[in-house]
């Protein structure tokens, strides 16, 4: 079983440097159980308020019970909200696949707030272990103009010794996540005692493992009421946890495809 003391010390580290760092930062909340995880460990890293903005991509076309969420813990977690909508389908790469397609809108998102509020970097809660394509991902990821990554071309990264070069037009993603595991964010959200949308327990056997939006992100097969009910099911099966992500399934290139683009 992982130190989870040693993962929080860790994400505190990597935020107080993006914070020291980075002049313009804005943090990515998908609303999600590791995006909730890493608002939790930036109010412990900055003794209780978030010093810069907090930013939901909206595509309008989350789950009733995400929005529900929003609001509640935006005013009890005195988070400074930037919830700005998406573009529109229409400026999408039309070759993607459908679902990509729908994903893609918070590609657009993220250079849209990066433009608009001036970012130089943004903070995201991926995690290595939830896709093979995130795996090859650094703590300080530099992107090139219009947000593009080169996953062949990564800084490495030895010691806690990250890059922090911002040339112009480029900015920063950060991801004091990168080291957890899907475990590591449960068993962490319960010792902390972290909300979660109500989406991510069982109810008449089935659990959203993975939350996106409405029609491109289905349910598993579940009787998970608690957390430790999720711990188990998750420390026995070998499904991936993003098994419920339509645009997982499309094309084997489109996830790459999206994260070369900027896709979180």
């Amino acid at each position: 079983m992982r130190d989870l003391d040693h993962l929080e010390a860790q994400s505190v580290y990597i935020l107080r440097e993006a914070f020291r760092t980075v002049p313009r930062l804005g943090l990515l909340w998908s609303i999600g159980k590791d995006s909730n995880v890493m608002i939790w460990l930036a109010k412990k890293a900055f003794l209780g308020r978030i010093p810069f903005p907090v930013v939901h991509l909206d595509t309008g076309k989350e789950f009733p019970e995400t929005y529900a969420f929003r609001d509640r813990y935006t005013v009890e977690w005195d988070l400074d909200l930037i919830a700005d909508a998406c573009p529109p389908i229409e400026a999408v790469d039309p070759t993607l696949p459908p679902a990509s397609r729908l994903a893609a809108r918070k590609t657009l998102g993220v250079r849209q707030a990066i433009d608009r509020y001036a970012f130089q970097g943004v903070v995201a809660g991926i995690r290595r272990d939830e896709q093979s394509t995130r795996a090859k991902e650094r703590v300080f990821s530099p992107r090139g103009e219009a947000g593009r990554w080169d996953f062949k071309d990564q800084p490495a990264e030895f010691w806690d010794h990250f890059n922090i070069a911002v040339p112009p037009g480029t900015h920063l993603r950060i991801h004091p996540l990168l080291h957890w595991t899907e475990v590591d964010i449960w068993r962490y959200t319960q010792r902390e005692e972290i909300p979660v949308v109500p989406l991510y327990f069982a109810r008449d056997g089935k659990r959203y493992r993975s939350l996106g939006e409405e029609g491109i992100t289905s349910p598993i097969d579940s009787e998970a009421t608690t957390i430790e009910d999720i711990i188990a099911e998750l420390e026995a099966t070998r499904t991936a946890e993003r098994a419920g992500r339509a645009m997982d399934h499309e094309s084997e290139d489109a996830f790459e495809r999206l994260r070369t683009e900027g896709y979180l």
